[in-house]
């Protein structure tokens, strides 16, 4: 037979004159017999055909039988279960997606029907309609014993007495939505955890421990409720285009080290995240050109941008040591959650940088309310000198006055250069030879220069031999070429941070003592917690008192601490 002819269907049914048609027609095309409407059915199921045949009056028939079997093809093929429950509760018909069902689902699909069959008609004997004169359906959600989810809409059936005859449901499976939706209140419950502001709180702690304590709350929810292991938080340093690493679980440290900066070329899937503001799964590390060295072993990463107003302040980035680890529903959920960790470290920062500016504020307005005052004090003293000539006592005593209100004009001028300077050092004599710091070898890394100049003059006055620096990067090369005793470093710095001075000294010697100092706490990099996290105890917040340099100095040697003099105590 020639397949490339036309091909017939013809149905004999119970005309005579079938079969001479079907062999005149068989010249000239490809010709299939059937005797019955459902043959011709199932044919017409697995075959193609150009034209049917039959009799007027088997083609209505036919017709019809097509129609209802599309129409039970159709519903056979959606993914919802279908099904017909009459008034007394017996399912008439159901599709083979709900015939798929357990038991106990398909029971649970039944007594709902019931309870949709009374409220419609209910509706109906009060003459209840929707806006466009039918009944609504109803949306129905029940649990099974299994702990799995489904959604059904009951629509009632109604005849031409316009009572309610039977009801016809849809149903689904929502197990996935429904985890989905419980797994984003959890999220969403812990970014307001996050980002919730204890009052008391706040006043109790310094900003470093402020920080420790978003830390801990990071690491916990990323572990128990993102289920991520190993992950970095980095934030972007505006200044200078870099990522900086403020929050590491489960990374090696030469992984946190690699210089990251916000360009899609060059550094990174993080890097490229942070410039284009755009999520990143990267399937297969080791098929992956722009995957560059995490932990150990990694064979797949996920790396979401944290947005604050549409803006990248940072990217969270999650390592796994599986092919395929991580895919849309993961890049969804970890989306949501770094919004709120951004939005957590940026509260953080600007608590920081209100107190930083409010203090600087506070100081210059003392000295402008005091200026005046001691203006007035200087004057009538200088009268009263005047007054006194021949009593040498009482001008001694006016000259004292004028003594120290010079002295308060001083150290209100230090303190408002607030961490541009170091308080007391009016005070510092130079020391006896018994010195405990004396000939220790120090560095000195601060940009600005009157730190510098003033930690310079007073470790000379106690016999220390000094180096400076106001560069990062400099700094970091002469602690791998000279021998320090100990580091005194600021945590904001040009080319590096503070935590990269110390991580420096750290690689040098194990227990390498080190002083990192902030201006009123603000910590842009967080350094200090990092540090904290690997050994570091001192940390001093500018402006600090010469006292108080003396005491961490010799905390961080190990040294016994020297008692205060009486006048110093004051």
């Amino acid at each position: 037979m020639n397949k490339s002819r036309p091909r017939l269907l013809i149905l004999t049914g119970l005309a005579a004159d079938g079969h001479p048609i079907a062999a005149t027609l068989s010249e000239f095309f490809d010709v299939d017999l059937c005797e019955s409407i459902e043959q011709a059915i199932e044919a017409l199921r697995r075959e193609t055909y150009h034209a049917v045949f039959a009799d007027v009056g088997d083609f209505l028939p036919l017709e019809r039988a097509l129609v209802s079997q599309q129409s039970k093809l159709v519903l056979d093929t959606v993914g919802e279960g279908v099904c017909v429950i009459d008034a007394e509760g017996i399912c008439r018909w159901s599709n083979k997606r709900m015939q798929q069902f357990s038991p106990a689902v398909f029971e649970k699909v039944k007594q709902i029907c019931g309870q949709a069959m009374s409220i419609f008609s209910a509706q109906t004997d009060s003459g209840t309609t929707t806006q466009s004169g039918g009944r609504g359906s109803k949306k129905f959600a029940f649990q099974s014993e299994e702990d799995r989810y489904f959604e059904l809409i009951a629509s009632p059936a109604i005849d031409e007495h316009k009572q309610v005859m039977q009801i016809v449901a849809v149903v689904w499976e929502a197990t996935s939505g429904r985890r989905m939706q419980q797994k984003i209140d959890a999220i969403d419950l812990a970014g307001r955890e996050l980002t919730r502001l204890d009052r008391d709180a706040m006043i109790r702690i310094s900003p470093s421990e402020r920080l420790v304590l978003l830390r801990d709350k990071i690491i916990r929810y990323s572990k128990d409720l993102m289920h991520f292991d190993h992950f970095a938080v980095r934030l972007l340093d505006q200044r200078a285009n870099k990522l900086e690493v403020v929050i590491a679980e489960g990374l090696p440290s030469e992984a946190l080290e690699i210089d990251l900066y916000a360009e899609s070329e060059g550094n990174g899937i993080s890097g490229y995240v942070a410039a284009t503001g755009r999520s990143y799964i990267c399937h297969d590390a080791g098929k992956d050109s722009r995957y560059v060295t995490g932990m150990q072993y990694a064979k797949s990463s996920l790396t979401v941008p944290l947005l604050l107003h549409d803006k990248v302040v940072g990217v969270y980035n999650v390592e796994s040591e599986h092919v395929g680890a991580f895919n849309e529903e993961d890049r969804q959920f970890a989306e949501i959650f770094g919004r709120y960790v951004g939005l957590a470290l940026n509260i953080l920062d600007l608590l920081v940088m209100e107190r930083s500016t409010t203090t600087g504020r506070l100081a210059d307005n003392v000295v402008q309310e005091m200026a005046q005052p001691l203006s007035n004090i200087t004057t009538e003293a200088q009268t009263l000198i005047e007054e006194y000539i021949g009593d040498d006592t009482m001008r001694g005593r006016l000259n004292t006055i004028m003594d120290n209100v010079s002295s308060i004009r001083h150290t209100m001028k230090v303190v408002a250069a607030g961490p541009t300077t170091v308080l007391g050092t009016d005070q510092l004599k130079t020391h006896e030879k018994e010195s405990a710091l004396r000939g220790k070898c120090i560095l000195v890394v601060d940009d600005e220069q009157n730190i510098r100049e003033t930690l310079d003059s007073i470790l000379s006055k106690l016999g220390c031999h000094v180096s400076m620096s106001s560069d990062g990067y400099e700094a970091i090369n002469l602690i791998g070429q000279q021998y320090f005793d100990l580091i005194i470093s600021d945590i904001k710095l040009p080319h590096r941070n503070g935590y990269e001075i110390f991580a420096a000294a750290r690689r040098v010697r194990d227990n390498f003592p080190v002083v990192l100092m902030t201006g009123f706490g603000y910590d842009p990099h967080h350094s200090i917690v990092r540090a904290s996290q690997e050994g570091l105890s001192q940390v001093m917040f500018k402006p600090f008192k010469v006292n108080q340099l003396l005491e961490e100095l010799h905390k961080a040697l190990d040294l016994p601490i020297p008692e205060p003099k009486e006048a110093d105590k004051h």
